[in-house]
Parts: C-alpha cells; structure tokens; sequence
C-alpha cells in the first residue's frame, strides 16, 4: 500500500485497500430484468429475491409538480454545479465558522490562507470537515457543538509535507484539528458569530483526557501501557454525525476510528481487527510518532474508541465519557427517544457496507430532573432484523444469544451481530425519531456490493427487504414503526419512505420511487433531522459529478420531506466538491446552522484553501426556519 495515497482516498476506499472485494457485476443485466417504471410504481413488486414495499402516501399520491410544490414554506430550487450556496427566494445564507477562525482573542489572525494554522494555534480555533452538530440553551446562552470528522493533510500540513506527517509537531497538528468544538454564539446584529473567549468554548480532540463507562470499561480488552485499569482513555476521533440527551448533553459518534491505527512492528491479527477494517498501515502515519497507536506496542488501544460519547456542553470543566453499553461500531449518530415506561432508547447505525442498525433500550427510567446514572451504562443492546414480509424484530446481543461474554459482544458489536443474524443494510448513516409519532427513519446512503460481495465478517447481502437494489448506487430512507407506538418494543413493521433514483436516465428501480422527480432527484441521502414541526431534512453525500447515472443531479443538497404524503423538495445546493451534514437551530428557530463539509475551490472566501464550514440560514420576513 502507498501510504502517501491514503489521504486522497475516501474512507470506503480506504477500507476497501486494506480489505479488497468484488466491485463489478453485470450492472446491465440488473438493469435489463428489472421491472418497468410503470410496473414498479404500481405498488409492492417482486425485485431480486425481494420485495419494494411502499408507505401510504408514496406511491402514486404525488404527481411531479406536488412534489415540488406542496407543503413548503418556500419555493424548491433547482440542482446547481457551482462553488456556491443556493437557497430559495426570500431565505439568505452566510458562513458563521469557518476551519481556523478562533475561538480565543490569541488565536486570532491564525489561520493564513496559504499556510492554515501553525501548531501551537492548533486547539484553539475552529477543527476542520464540520459534521453532525447541536445547539444547547445554557443559562439563555446559545452554546453549539460541532464535530470535526477528519482532516484533509495536504491542506493542513507544509507544502513539503506531501500530505504525510513527517513529525509528531505535525501529528498533533492533525490531532488538533479533528474532534469536537463547543462554543458559545450570538447574534450581533449582522448575523450570529462565535462569541471569543467565552468560558463555553473548549477543543475536545485525539488528546483529551476522556472517561468510559458500562459493562466493558475496565476489562481485559481496554487496558493498555497508559492506563492499566481500561478506564482513562484518551481522545474521541473521526466524530461523525451526533445526538442529544433528553436532559441537555451532547453524544458525539466515533466512526472510522480503524483508519488511526498501524504498526511499526509485528503484531497479532485478530478477528476483531479484520472485522473492523484495523491492519498495519495508518491513514495519517499516526503510529510512526506516537505509541498509543501502534498495534505491536498497543493492540487494545483501537478497543478504546469506536463508541458513543457524551459531552456536557454546560461545563467546560467535564470530562467526557465514552459509553460502551451502547456498542463498538463505525458509529454514524445516535438518535434518542424513550419508551412508554418511561425507558432510554438510542437507534444507532454502523456505516459500512453491509453492516447492521442498533438499538439501545436502558433499564432504568428517567423522567424530567430525576437523576441520569446509569441510564447509558446498564442497558441491552440490540441488532434489527428486517423480515419480507414488511415485519421486523430487534435481537438482543447478551450472552446466552451470542456465546460471548458481555464485555467481549459489546466491543465487537458487529460479530455478536452476526451470530444471531441481523440483517445486512446499505450503509446504515443518520437515524431521526419522527417527534409527533412514533416511528423513525434510517437513512441508507448507498451499497455498490449489495449483491455482489459479502461484508467484512463473510455475511451476504442479498437483495430484499429494505435493500432491494443490486449494486444500489443511490440509496433509500427506511421507515419503520414499533409495536404499540412503544420504541421500547422489540417488534416493529417497516415500509421505505424514498427510495432515491433518476427518472432521466432509468425507467426501472433505478430511477427511484414515485416521489422522486426530475425536479428533486438526489442520491446518497446521509444526515437526516426532523424539526419540531415534524419535517425531514435530508442531506446529501453522494456523486456529485453530473454525469452518467448521475446526469442531472448537480451538487450534493439538503432537501425538505414531508412524512405524511411522501413530497419532497429540494432546499439548498452545496459547493462543488462538498458534502452537505449537520443541522440544528437557534433557541428561536428562526436561524438553521448547516455544515459544508469538503467543499471545492476556494469556498467560502474565495481565495487560498477551501474551508468546511457551519453556515446560517435564515428567512428574510424574520419567519422560523423548520
């Protein structure tokens, strides 16, 4: 493997280096055995092995032109190919934060544009690729966290660098950049802005001094050199998408953790390690200057992250705390609700391809200003299992169920997964909880090997059910809705919201459900939010290059989803180059804060490097926005 290659690549590609797996079929003929767009719009047809199964209000309820029109507050824009932001008439939008703007006065005037931020500014300004984000009301105080996914080298680090850390001044760098910001914002009269020197505001990185609780903190598979005990670990990394607790903390979702680690010796290959994509070559060179991640000196180290974690963004004084009953996965978000009793429920996805979704059902109660122990440590995990027959149960992953010790199943979730059968998904990403029903949403970004390689633990991902396109290059968003309107039950049924597509270059399955149009097609679907209105907002991050099955489709977007008659419309179009995730709102509703992860050019600023950024939009007659 070329090391210095790494960087460039996605992190799907990246593990798929490391791992590699068929990538071709005979696309054409999927295509040509499909059934016609007429046929397949006619309600719930047979497809591979499955079946495409619809929710009222789908299929064939809204024509073209509602789709685009009906039940919107704003007029639908089109696509764009751009290095700009769109927004419809009457909204404006303007960058709130940008990669490098400080969070303290000393760090002001750090970022450079053809130099980024040295080293020493490098945890008190704003971390690099925005994603998954909250804002929380402290003492009438506007407080936002944001998580940092990863870092882009050749844009962080001296041009002689090559894109590769040559130093550890320069891994900390690195370090630094990723992670989760918290900071205090205000709105000054021209628009919000970070408020300098706040005492909220705080860097929370690879280094910081983290805490971890439930059933595998402390055991064997945690402890390290550093921390003997396996209950000190430090550092939250590759922070994807995020939730929010029901009494005001923040839960910040490690994904791609695996990519952090190397060797620069020999070390043992486990099973666990294959399963989570974990091998000898780090994507940073992280291993190279710092112990904590070399696997032939730390091997447990990777145990240790791979978790959901909760910040208290009302005290900068708090150590965060890595929960492990919630389960060890490439953690998308975690989207908290709470059964009828009265229980803790958090519905959690492992974005990889072929990979499960995970519910977490607390046995303890909460109610407002009760106590909080205990509510994300002693609990049971479960694993969704997806039946044809439009039914589905949630399998409890304990001992008896998997043969495994319960320290064990939690840290490799997704073999305990395995052993009962759960069902393999297209890249399970953000899950939202409708808050005016009981049922909620996952979006399913994409899968090109559903039907064609198995996932990393030799499961098949065969066609059906919630899945029902091989080779699926466009992704759908399933619905389900438990048993009694109770999210503590274990039975649900399900149908798909959308399934994303192209009605100009396919007349199949392809070209996605009836509530997809010319006029708001999209692929990827990614971040996903309701507002307390009860509208989905939908991001995307998908191919963005407007071309082949992708013809038409423009720039990566937010678009608006009405549950209740399937319309959707499209809100705002991203930069050339950029994903668009994380969304939230001021305390008034009348702001939302989008991320723009990755763009190209030199967005926003329009010269020297392009910087991911948290935008606000808002709407000109002073309305709420969502």
């Amino acid at each position: 493997m070329d090391i210095k290659s790494t960087t460039d690549l996605s992190w799907d590609e990246f593990d798929e280096l490391r791992d590699p797996r068929p990538a071709e079929n005979d696309f054409d003929r999927v295509v040509e055995a499909a059934l016609s767009r007429r046929g397949f719009l006619g309600g719930a047809v047979a497809f591979g092995s499955g079946a495409m199964v619809f929710g009222s209000g789908v299929l064939g309820s809204a024509t073209s032109a509602q789709a685009q029109s009906a039940g919107f507050a704003f007029e639908p824009i089109g696509t764009a190919t751009d290095f700009d932001i769109h927004v419809p008439e009457g909204y404006q939008w303007k960058p709130m934060v940008r990669w490098g703007d400080a969070l303290f006065s000393e760090a002001e005037g750090a970022y450079s544009p053809e130099t980024g931020v040295p080293v020493e500014m490098s945890d008190k300004v704003f971390g690099e690729n925005t994603d998954g984000m909250e804002l929380f009301d402290v003492d009438g105080k506007e407080i936002i966290t944001i998580n940092s996914e990863y870092v882009n080298p050749k844009i962080n680090l001296p041009a002689d660098s090559e894109g590769m850390p040559k130093n550890a001044d320069e891994v900390t760098l690195l370090k630094n950049m990723q992670g989760v910001t918290v900071m205090e914002i205000a709105d000054n009269g021209n628009g919000y802005e970070v408020v300098k020197d706040s005492p909220y505001n705080r860097r929370i990185t690879h280094e910081t001094q983290m805490t971890m609780d439930g059933p595998a903190a402390g055991s064997d598979l945690m402890k390290t050199n550093a921390d003997p005990e396996g209950v000190s670990p430090k550092g939250t990394m590759n922070n994807c998408g995020s939730g929010r607790t029901l009494w005001g903390t923040y839960l910040t979702c490690e994904e791609n953790f695996n990519g952090y680690f190397g060797a620069t010796g020999e070390y043992g290959e486990t099973d666990g390690f294959v399963r989570y994509g974990i091998g000898a070559e780090g994507r940073y060179a992280y291993e190279k200057f710092d112990e904590r991640y070399d696997l032939s000196k730390e091997p447990n180290e990777p145990n240790r992250h791979g978790w959901v974690t909760e910040i208290d963004p009302s005290d900068p004084e708090s150590t965060p705390v890595k929960h492990t009953a919630l389960g060890r996965f490439k953690h998308e978000n975690a989207a908290m609700t709470q059964a009828a009793d009265g229980r803790i429920v958090v519905y959690m996805g492992d974005d990889e391809r072929g990979e499960f979704m995970y519910k977490y059902v607390s046995n303890g109660t909460w109610a407002e200003g009760q106590p909080t122990d205990g509510l994300l440590s002693d609990g049971t995990l479960y694993v969704a299992k997806f039946n044809e027959d439009q039914t589905g149960e949630w399998l409890a992953l304990t001992p008896e169920s998997t043969g495994m010790e319960l320290a064990d199943l939690l840290v490799h979730a997704r073999i305990a997964g395995s052993k009962v059968g759960a069902t393999t998904m297209d890249r399970p990403e953000w899950i939202a909880v409708n808050p005016l029903k009981a049922e909620a949403y996952c979006a399913l970004t994409n899968n090109k090997n559903r039907g064609v390689a198995p996932n990393a633990g030799g499961d098949e991902t065969p066609v059906g059910g919630p899945n029902p396109r091989e080779t699926n290059n466009f992704g759908q968003i399933v619905r389900w809705r438990p048993e009694n309107d109770d999210h503590g039950t274990v039975d649900f049924t399900w149908d798909l919201y959308v399934m994303a597509g192209n009605p100009e270059v396919y007349d199949n399955a392809y070209a996605g459900s009836d509530n997809v149009t010319p006029g708001n097609m999209f692929n990827s679907p990614d971040g996903m939010i309701f507002d307390t209105r009860g509208t989905l907002w939908i991001q995307t991050d998908g191919d963005y290059s407007n071309e082949g099955e992708f013809a038409g489709q423009g720039n990566n977007q937010m678009l608006a989803g009405n549950t209740e008659t399937g319309e959707i419309a499209r809100f705002l179009t991203a930069p050339y180059g950029a994903e668009v995730t994380g969304l939230c709102w001021s305390l008034d509703k009348k702001v939302a804060f989008v991320g723009i992860q990755h763009p190209g050019g030199s967005w926003p600023d329009g010269e020297g490097k392009p910087r991911s950024s948290v935008i606000a939009v808002w709407r000109e007659d002073g309305e709420a926005v969502g």
